[in-house]
């Protein structure tokens, strides 16, 4: 097990934008969800989601946090704590917007109405710190 990402892993990482995350629910057990992620230059991991959803209310709980990168080279396990919680819709915004850019390959006009569409809800923006990874390169 690696304590920081590899050059391999980081790369893996940039090239991918979904990965399952999993959360602590309250009676102790994982609660996993698909979803977007980005990965600063210092290796934290962007995410967001709706205010009310399950994942938010683990994590306001209990801040660790595992996510799995799956890809046809092998997969990236991250393990860590979630940092920063972040409610500013501004910020929010920004972060949906970078992170609907990873993936998003149709129109720039049908790219805005998704965002629109994902900001119809409330929504929140966390930061996490890789402090465990596992890598599988088969």
């Amino acid at each position: 097990m690696a304590t920081v990402l590899s050059d391999k892993a980081r790369a893996f990482l940039r090239e991918h934008s979904f990965a399952v995350l999993s959360t602590i629910n309250k009676d102790g057990s994982s609660q996993l969800t698909t979803v977007l992620f980005a990965l600063d230059d210092d290796e934290t991991i962007v995410l967001n989601t709706q205010v009310h959803s399950q994942k938010n209310r683990n994590l306001r709980r209990d801040p660790r946090i595992a996510m799995c990168v799956e890809g046809k080279e092998g997969y990236v396990s991250v393990y860590g704590k979630v940092v920063e919680f972040i409610d500013d819709q501004q910020i929010n915004r920004q972060d949906i917007d970078r992170l609907v850019r990873l993936f998003w390959t149709d129109d720039e006009e049908s790219r805005q109405q998704y965002i629109e569409h994902m900001l119809e809800h409330p929504r929140i923006s966390y930061r996490f710190k890789c402090e465990k990874v596992i890598e599988f390169w088969g």
